[in-house]
């Protein structure tokens, strides 16, 4: 009789794993949110005794890897939760896709099919490349970083005349191809640059990828300013180039105008920068995304404050206070800015004035925005964050080709 109960016992057990195979792999669907949707991937996956465990991935926002609790998971039915974000998910498999509900706040019907998307991002170049690339290190003293890039050399490179731009990435750690969503928009960069005679050095952000050192959790952009200076000084000392200029995006370019007021650079490119103090700026980044979604309320510049307090966010409150306006002044070398007129993140008409408004008058200054970009300088829609994923393109060939010809000039 024992030897009848222990089999059975086996029996189901092994009946238990078989069952959770056709629910195992990985299902995505698209989660419709009224004016946009958001795509949701649930992967699911069974160790050696069987047990199941599940995550789940929003790629639209960039987040991967989510751990949530398995509350069910049969043959042909799945329970997955998550407290702390209090959502939940409930499905039942039909066929090839699991028809279920998301619950955040509200339920939303979501059907999940198995297998990814297959993002095609045809702009990323390819090795091998028909210029040198090399590996560097240079370091932030001051503040212990260590800093890793990569120095590209351009077809047609003579040692001390040909020009080189150190690339500066946006807020947030990223690495030295400022990458999101599979897109590389510094490598993109710099691979078109290199092919047109400019040499570049873009390198990881501390405490990112190679970098090492440097105090990442009170950091704020003066910091992360030292970091760049740091890579201008390496260039210089290397001897090896003309002109070093610096070319920054959204953060990366207060950061250049920093450089330029210091007189630490020959030339100086702000993508998407911000031209104006630090609360207006986010205010109305707010206020643009919340007219974008339908919704009606919208922030002052004090509301950001008191959220900054409420956070101790040293990168922030550095960023609400700050006002680029004297360092934009003090910057004589040629400047090129530009913007996307349908960039929510750094509003073009209010940040390109700023900029604009406050420059020396200098003939070879360059202040362009350009009809249908986003922040991300790529064609879009209507410039909602949600969009940088799904298009194809990295980056407008008209800015690369706009870059290429301000910096031969």
């Amino acid at each position: 009789m024992k030897k009848k109960i222990l089999f059975l016992c086996l029996l189901f057990s092994w009946v238990g794993v078989f069952a959770q195979k056709p629910m195992e792999g990985v299902w995505m669907g698209k989660l419709n949110l009224g004016p946009q949707s958001l795509t949701i991937v649930l992967h699911v996956n069974s160790d050696a005794q069987g047990k199941v465990e599940c995550t789940l991935d929003s790629p639209d926002q960039g987040a991967k890897g989510i751990a949530v609790e398995t509350d069910y998971c049969s043959s042909d039915s799945i329970s997955v939760s998550l407290a702390s974000l209090a959502l939940s998910y409930q499905g039942k498999l039909k066929g090839d896709e699991i028809v279920g509900t998301f619950t955040q706040g509200q339920p939303f019907p979501l059907t999940l099919k198995r297998g990814e998307e297959k993002l095609n991002r045809p702009q990323n170049p390819v090795a091998p490349y028909p210029y040198k690339t090399e590996e560097v290190t240079f370091n932030n003293v001051t503040d212990n970083a260590t800093l890793v890039g990569t120095l590209s050399y351009p077809i047609g490179y003579k040692k001390g005349q040909t020009p080189v731009v150190l690339m500066v990435t946006g807020s947030g750690q990223e690495n030295r191809d400022e990458e999101i969503f599979d897109h590389k928009p510094f490598l993109v960069i710099a691979d078109y640059l290199a092919r047109h005679g400019i040499a570049t050095l873009r390198y990881d952000d501390r405490g990112f990828g190679k970098s090492t050192g440097g105090d990442v959790e009170h950091a704020t952009t003066l910091d992360f300013m030292r970091d760049a200076m740091s890579g201008v000084e390496f260039l210089r000392r290397s001897k090896l180039f003309g002109k070093v200029g610096v070319l920054g995006h959204s953060e990366g370019g207060s950061i250049a105008f920093m450089l330029g007021a210091k007189g630490k650079v020959d030339f100086v490119i702000s993508m998407a920068g911000v031209g104006v103090k630090g609360d207006t700026a986010l205010t109305a980044q707010t206020n643009k995304i919340l007219e974008l979604t339908g919704q009606s309320m919208r922030f002052s510049t004090y509301q950001y404050r008191m959220n900054a307090i409420i956070k101790r966010s040293p990168w922030l409150n550095f960023f609400i206070d700050y006002d680029p306006s004297a360092d934009i002044s003090k910057t004589l070398c040629p400047v090129m800015a530009i913007n996307g007129n349908r960039d929510i993140q750094v509003i073009s008409s209010l940040n390109l004035t700023g900029i604009k408004a406050r420059l020396k008058n200098n003939p070879k200054n360059v202040i362009k925005e350009y009809p249908s970009l986003n922040h991300l300088f790529q064609h879009c829609k209507t410039g909602n964050v949600l969009e940088y994923r799904m298009i194809e393109e990295t980056i407008s060939p008209e800015v690369l080709e706009d870059i290429t010809r301000f910096i031969k000039q």
